[in-house]
């Protein structure tokens, strides 16, 4: 059964100076580490555009039916921002300040935090907010502990659970990039995360992963030269005992 809302007057206003915002409890303790390792990742790779931002537990606003409403979801993107990044040091709202998130995430344990709330009366759940007010276009809810990866795509007005994933990876347009778990260890944390693949599935590296790459690589290219240095000294030596003493200094 297709469930019918009633029509929606939603406004856009700015967070009063003097609003007090919730100081809610975390839904899972690892969600801190989880946002984070999200936005090194993309940083690392300079896929943060000068004008999108990512957050985490950062209040988004609307005013639906004269009522204002703040949801903060576990993480989200915003393609771009039209007011310098430091004005936005509360709260963010739409239409005002920039777009509307292109992607929300909510992480999940096993206290119920709403994620799939429909309730459309005030204070409207997470779900219809993110579907219904802001109109996001992917909501994405993971469960690291089970692992459990749901991708929706807004399609129509409704969320779709999406079933397109490539080797369990989801295909985010707007970010040219697929997210995917990935299972190991970061910041003395070990479990499932979620990451990012590059348009050639290529996986996206944590800042410690890419110096430890270009570390690798450095020391093959210093062994890759000694051993093209003792090669010429083994030529040298076999020329000089044949009795010949090469002039390469004229042909540099």
């Amino acid at each position: 059964m297709v469930t019918t809302f009633r029509p929606l007057n939603i406004t856009w206003e700015l967070l009063p100076d003097d609003y007090i915002l919730p100081d809610d409890p975390l839904n899972h303790r690892t969600q801190p580490a989880l946002a984070s390792a999200l936005n090194e990742i993309l940083s690392t790779a300079h896929r943060i555009p000068e004008m999108a931002i990512t957050g985490t537990n950062y209040g988004i606003c609307a005013t639906v039916n004269g009522k204002l409403v703040i949801k903060a979801p576990d993480w989200f993107y915003i393609p771009q921002v039209t007011v310098p990044k430091d004005v936005i040091n509360r709260s963010y709202t739409p239409r005002i300040q920039g777009d509307t998130p292109t992607v929300v995430m909510e992480f999940i344990s096993h206290t119920e935090g709403g994620e799939y709330s429909t309730k459309p009366t005030y204070p409207p759940g997470k779900w219809f907010f993110y579907e219904q007010v802001l109109q996001v276009p992917h909501y994405i809810i993971f469960e690291p502990d089970a692992p459990r990866l749901e991708v929706y795509r807004l399609e129509g007005g409704r969320y779709q659970l999406r079933e397109d994933s490539i080797e369990e990876r989801y295909w985010i347009p707007e970010l040219n990039l697929a997210l995917g778990v990935w299972e190991g260890t970061w910041q003395e944390r070990t479990g499932y995360w979620l990451r990012w693949w590059d348009e050639g599935g290529n996986l996206l590296l944590f800042g410690s992963e890419w110096a430890a790459q270009e570390h690798e690589r450095a020391e093959a290219a210093q062994r890759e030269a000694e051993a093209e240095r003792r090669k010429t000294e083994q030529l040298l030596a076999q020329l000089r005992a044949a009795g010949l003493e090469p002039d390469w200094g004229a042909n540099p």
